[in-house]
């Protein structure tokens, strides 16, 4: 995972960067007991014994969103500040109503997946490893998953070296998506609909990036949940897909309305293209 901002944005504004494994990825331990609330405490506890200080800011980009939802639910006022990077939504939220997800595909193969995580997982494992399956360079040029500039920039980035059939091969590395996309995609202890505003005197804010041509997470979902919440500044690339985190300026502009609250016309959403 690399955040794309220039060296002398970040000599100018003077921070760092703390990139962690969450449990189960890299160096870090599996947990299997771990939760959606758990993620929160684990941030916070890194953030203590790492001395970071009372306050720090979360950037949590797309499966690193719902721990990122998870510190703003139980650990508000640890938090500085706040940005969303493509989050992914989950389908299983009260607050989503029923017309808006109801022909979304998504939804249903994310219903199927789950149903196989939790009951039938070694079904699932057989399933994913067959050799017949598109290997993930395949997957990486599907037009269904990637818009044209995502396309463009996976032929630059290394990819997703956790998805490669090589390495889901790996029992402890299937357990570790599985698991992750479970917690992402099941029931949680909370709706994020009914998470009140941490800043309700501005002394800071949190935001919501995507790319009004992301194929993975739908920009709809991401309007209708800052809708909801309206204390949430809402922003969108016109050409991005799911990838936008890797296109040149987006970290730039992520940066500067977090911490300087800065806002570039830009990312302003436009309306929806309406097709006959």
């Amino acid at each position: 995972m690399n955040f794309l901002v220039p060296q002398e944005l970040i000599d100018e504004l003077g921070i760092y960067f703390l990139l962690y494994d969450r449990a189960g990825y890299g160096e870090s331990d599996p947990d299997p007991e771990r939760t959606v609330k758990s993620e929160a405490f684990d941030i916070q506890e890194l953030a203590d014994q790492l001395e970071l200080g009372s306050k720090f800011y979360v950037i949590g980009v797309s499966m690193g969103s719902y721990t990122t939802w998870s510190c703003l639910k139980y650990i508000p006022d640890r938090l500085a500040g706040v940005a969303f990077v493509v989050p992914v939504v989950n389908y299983w939220w009260p607050s989503l109503p029923h017309s808006l997800i109801r022909e979304d595909y998504r939804r249903k193969l994310v219903r199927w997946s789950i149903w196989f995580a939790n009951y039938a997982p070694g079904l699932l494992y057989w399933w994913v490893t067959q050799k017949w399956l598109p290997s993930t360079s395949v997957l990486e040029r599907n037009p269904l998953f990637f818009n044209d500039r995502d396309i463009d920039i996976l032929k630059t980035i290394s990819g997703f070296p956790m998805l490669t059939q090589d390495k889901i091969r790996e029992r402890s590395v299937f357990d570790t998506l599985r698991h992750d996309f479970m917690l992402a995609f099941g029931k949680w202890e909370f709706d994020p609909m009914d998470i009140s505003n941490p800043y309700p005197k501005n002394e800071s804010s949190v935001h919501i990036w995507q790319g009004y041509e992301d194929k993975v997470v739908p920009f709809q979902l991401q309007r209708f949940v800052s809708g909801k919440l309206p204390w949430i500044r809402y922003h969108e690339v016109p050409d991005g897909g799911h990838l936008i985190v890797h296109y040149n300026g987006v970290c730039e502009a992520i940066l500067r309305a977090l911490l300087l609250g800065e806002e570039a016309i830009l990312y302003r959403p436009r309306k929806a293209k309406v097709l006959p």
